[in-house]
């Protein structure tokens, strides 16, 4: 275990928002110890927004969060690479409501902290240790956490479409394991849901080079990353939910056919049955360790730069 990290250099990059359809500017900038991670928008004088299940709002299809006049949504894809590869203290800055889709994955995101570097904040990181299952459950999804002694997530996903009628995968997640095998993984939707989603002002900046998309029997616009990309994408999004909780966790998460709402409303859940954890401290000091590789070896894009 390792004391609180944050970026050793600010990094930018620019992007499309997935709903939105705006260009985005994004910057990662170091941050103090025990200021966590919270999104500033510059758009807005600097309002900042801690990310936290107390600024959770509702949004459909994707994570996002609120305070005051200000919101940030579609989070979960990079709060999953700063909480995978060891990111306590970050500020993230904005220029728009919404964090930018990339290629759909978080592996641009962990490639950008992988540009910045890592470094120490001088203070113990408190982990929240399971002591006993906890679990929500919402009609045939369900969430459960059981104690462990590391961080691990197993996930099943069913839909009715040929592609995905069962895919499960169980993975331990280091900052190593996160960038080869879940990072990569890019959000997915169907076709038949493409034009109901734009009707309701979502899914404007979506296209098929940022998520992949199901038709009727297949995919239709280019060959999938993994043959299980979709479970490990629901892997991916659990990790961003859950990192709301505002500790990293040390048990092993269980879902089944979750999604944002089911994963933001156990976060809440974890926090409240206060008898069913506690924190416990790594010390201060030591190396750190970055094992992050760059996106050219596992054949993934470079983020564009933000004055691009």
């Amino acid at each position: 275990m390792n004391p609180q990290r944050t970026v050793r250099r600010a990094i930018p990059c620019a992007g499309i928002g997935l709903h939105s359809g705006n260009r985005v500017t994004l910057t990662l900038r170091p941050a103090p110890a025990n200021h966590g991670i919270r999104f500033k928008r510059t758009d807005l004088g600097g309002l900042e927004i801690r990310a936290t299940v107390a600024n959770v709002a509702t949004m459909h299809y994707a994570t996002g969060l609120a305070r005051d006049e200000g919101s940030v949504d579609t989070v979960e894809h990079l709060l999953a690479a700063l909480v995978s590869q060891g990111i306590d203290n970050v500020s993230v800055e904005l220029n728009t409501p919404e964090v930018p889709i990339m290629d759909g994955s978080a592996a641009p995101f962990v490639y950008l902290i992988h540009e910045a570097g890592l470094k120490n904040s001088g203070a113990s990181r408190k982990y929240l240790k399971v002591l006993r299952p906890i679990s929500l459950g919402r009609g045939d999804k369900q969430i459960v956490v059981y104690p462990a002694d590391d961080f691990r997530v197993t996930y099943t996903i069913s839909f009715d479409h040929p592609l995905l009628r069962h895919q499960a995968r169980s993975i331990r997640v280091t900052a190593e394991s996160f960038a080869e095998d879940i990072a990569p993984a890019r959000t997915f939707g169907f076709l038949k849901e493409v034009e109901m989603l734009r009707q309701r002002g979502l899914a404007l900046g979506g296209s098929l080079d940022n998520a992949v998309v199901l038709g009727e029997t297949g995919v239709l616009n280019n060959t999938l990353r993994f043959a299980d990309e979709f479970v490990r994408h629901k892997i991916l999004d659990v990790i961003g939910d859950l990192a709301l909780v505002g500790y990293p966790i040390v048990g092993h998460v269980v879902a089944q056919r979750g999604g944002h709402a089911l994963h933001t409303a156990f976060a809440t859940k974890i926090l409240a049955e206060r008898d069913a954890w506690c924190l416990i401290e790594a010390p201060a000091g030591g190396p750190v360790e970055s094992v992050v590789p760059q996106p050219a070896a596992i054949g993934l894009p470079v983020p564009a730069k933000a004055n691009a």
